[in-house]
């Protein structure tokens, strides 16, 4: 049996809103369970603010959860002292959505590329050096780039940089929050070719965040679908695509573009009423065309529906209509 290298049990995230945050508590994560298999891709999708990138920033320990445990490779990662977390970064990293926002600006590619091997006190002087360059033509980059800054280089070139810095610690799981989404549609198709390539190459594991699942087809071998800091379907993305089992998959499936190319025939949001659900009841219940008794009295939890699992009442393991 392979041993997860990710393990995330009761993950709960909230925040405090409002002026001098005096405001109400938002649950960003609300008791998320999910394990990731070394070497899978994983897709993790959802409308803006389900809580995907929470999640992400949460299992790596970049933000603190409220509540839950986050196993990597069964060392907990909630309970590592500052020294010992700083060296188990070296195994996991994060590319960002915005590439130039993620780089520094006041540095040249050459500094940037170096400081992860710095920070972690790794090989110097020629060694560290041929480790740079190695990088930039794993990334498909020329080493007349090393002297430029962020500001002169294109937004692939940028991705490009970014995705090489996460490289240099050679970790081994890798989180990609909307990587090509601030890119132009023939720039995106090259970098979701590099990082598939990276992923054979290097064994990584990949947990990649989109909310356009024509990246996520592209790319992943599992769908995770997230809705309101839940998950709502975990699924093989073959069987996924073939037909979604939860009504907000299958709305997001709708109108979500293939990769590079305008939405479908029928270019409309998941329906319905996007304010918040009443405290009982199912949290997609005011936009959910099939609901019914059930879905308005509890919450449905995430049961196993043959080899994906679903929160919805209309699959086996919750109440039907029957």
């Amino acid at each position: 049996m392979t041993c997860p290298i990710l393990e995330i049990r009761g993950l709960r995230k909230s925040y405090t809103t409002g002026l001098m945050n005096r405001g109400p508590r938002v649950e960003a994560v609300a008791g998320i369970d999910l394990s990731l298999d070394p070497g899978e891709t994983l897709g993790l999708v959802g409308e803006s603010g389900s809580g995907k990138t929470t999640l992400a920033r949460c299992a790596l320990r970049l933000v603190r959860p409220s509540a839950g445990s986050v196993h990597f490779n069964g060392i907990d990662l909630l309970g590592l002292p500052p020294a010992a977390l700083r060296a188990r970064r070296r195994e996991f990293q994060m590319i960002f959505q915005d590439p130039f926002s993620s780089l520094d600006p006041l540095l040249t590619v050459g500094r940037i590329l170096e400081e992860p091997f710095q920070l972690h006190r790794l090989p110097e002087g020629a060694e560290r050096r041929r480790r740079i360059r190695d990088l930039l033509q794993e990334v498909a980059l020329d080493e007349s780039l090393l002297p430029r800054k962020p500001g002169d280089l294109s937004g692939g070139q940028q991705q490009r940089i970014a995705i090489a810095r996460a490289l240099a610690l050679e970790p081994r799981l890798l989180i990609a929050d909307e990587p090509v989404s601030a890119l132009d549609a023939s720039v995106q198709a090259q970098i979701l070719n590099l990082l598939a390539d990276l992923k054979v190459r290097r064994g990584l594991t990949l947990i990649l965040i989109s909310h356009s699942l024509g990246v996520v087809r592209y790319l992943c071998g599992r769908v995770v679908v997230m809705y309101r800091g839940r998950i709502v379907e975990d699924a093989p993305a073959k069987s996924f695509f073939q037909g979604p089992l939860h009504p907000y998959s299958r709305a997001l499936l709708e109108c979500s573009p293939f990769l590079g190319t305008e939405p479908r025939t029928a270019r409309r949001a998941p329906a319905g009423d996007p304010a918040p659900p009443a405290a009982a009841g199912c949290p997609y219940l005011p936009r959910c065309p099939l609901a019914f008794q059930a879905c308005r009295e509890r919450r449905p939890e995430l049961m196993p529906v043959g080899k994906a699992m679903a929160a919805c009442f209309l699959h086996p393991g919750g109440d039907q209509r029957a």
